[in-house]
């Protein structure tokens, strides 16, 4: 077993941020999320920036257009796609750097940090939700052609190397997060995937990520596939979707006693919903939360320990007061969590 993970409900968020601007995004993160600061994504911004074409670029024929993201195959395809293949084996994440104004958010956060920070999170698209975005001539997902499919858990594979070889640069620990958002639709028509192809492509990404490495997914899902792949962290929607993961107690239960840790997305995403939350509502939830793992012989201060805090999901859509609202509700809700429970 590793060692316990000790973030003692460190407040993080999950991705995106209603800014325009990275500086006014990055400076609530600064202010608030002091344990565990990310980079934000800012899709308002452009549309490059929304979580499925801020990964795209460089991938063999990719085209963006009309805002949607789709392969060619173009004359130079299979030349470009053997040259991802030998990148992949070799580890050459170098070649797979992300642009500015792909991330405007990542670079301007990372150009701010002047001191090492001790752990900071970053995140990428998951293979299965990328590639079913992401088509093929015949308005199909590109996760469902054998050779495509392959190539986009190469591709994330090292988007997500040389992400963390960024971050790294400006702390001492990274955490990486894959986003999975459409994992809450297997067993449906849309996710006609096996089990094993969804594990094999995310376990192929997570494999480039040397740090902490975590899964989010927002919504309702087969989490023993979750709680089974090489990861510290899982994360979901804990306001919205508890019941979901909880029926899977046993699992979680044992991911807990190997040492690993949990992100609680606790803070509502939903504005109208949020104005009606406050730090003792979300407080008396998060115990609620706990109280069933506590039975199969995990104390509370343990889960604290390996616990972190989130809002629900990406806060995109929230007005800046909004966001502010859920930043201060984040920090005060660690700080009250800390209070009652670390020894």
């Amino acid at each position: 077993m590793q060692s316990p993970l000790n973030f003692n409900c460190a407040a993080t968020i999950i991705a995106s941020l209603p800014d325009i601007e990275p500086a006014a995004a990055c400076e609530k993160i600064s202010r608030f999320l002091v344990d565990l600061p990310a980079w934000p994504q800012l899709p308002r911004r452009s549309y490059l920036e929304n979580m499925y074409a801020q990964y795209s670029e460089g991938f063999p024929g990719v085209i963006i257009a009309d805002q949607k993201i789709s392969v060619e195959r173009k004359p130079d395809f299979d030349h470009l796609l053997e040259q991802l293949y030998s990148d992949s084996a070799e580890n050459r994440s170098a070649n797979y750097a992300i642009d500015k104004k792909y991330a405007a958010g990542l670079h301007y956060f990372a150009s701010m940090v002047k001191t090492t920070l001790p752990l900071v999170k970053g995140q990428i698209t998951g293979p299965i939700s990328w590639g079913l975005c992401v088509t093929d001539s015949s308005g199909r997902g590109i996760v469902y052609d054998e050779t495509l499919a392959e190539a986009v858990s190469k591709f994330l594979k090292l988007k997500a190397a040389w992400q963390e070889a960024l971050l790294s640069t400006i702390a001492r620990q990274t955490v990486i997060f894959i986003d999975e958002p459409y994992l809450s639709s297997l067993g449906s028509a849309f996710v006609s995937l096996s089990n094993e192809q969804i594990s094999s492509s995310i376990s192929e990404v997570l494999s480039g990520i040397k740090g902490l490495k975590g899964i989010h997914c927002c919504g309702g899902t087969d989490w023993s596939l979750l709680l089974n792949l090489p990861i510290d962290i899982i994360s979901f929607d804990a306001y919205s979707y508890l019941d979901s993961i909880l029926c899977y107690q046993a699992e979680l239960s044992s991911f807990i006693k190997k040492g690993k840790a949990i992100a609680w997305g606790i803070v509502p995403n939903d504005e109208d919903i949020l104005s009606k939350e406050s730090v003792s509502s979300l407080f008396d939830r998060f115990g609620e939360a706990l109280a069933p793992l506590t039975r199969d012989g995990i104390s509370i201060r343990e889960l604290v320990r390996q616990s972190i805090l989130t809002p629900t999901c990406g806060l995109v859509s929230l007005s800046p007061d909004a966001v502010e609202f859920a930043f201060n509700m984040l920090s005060e809700l660690t700080a009250r969590i800390r209070l009652k429970y670390s020894s």
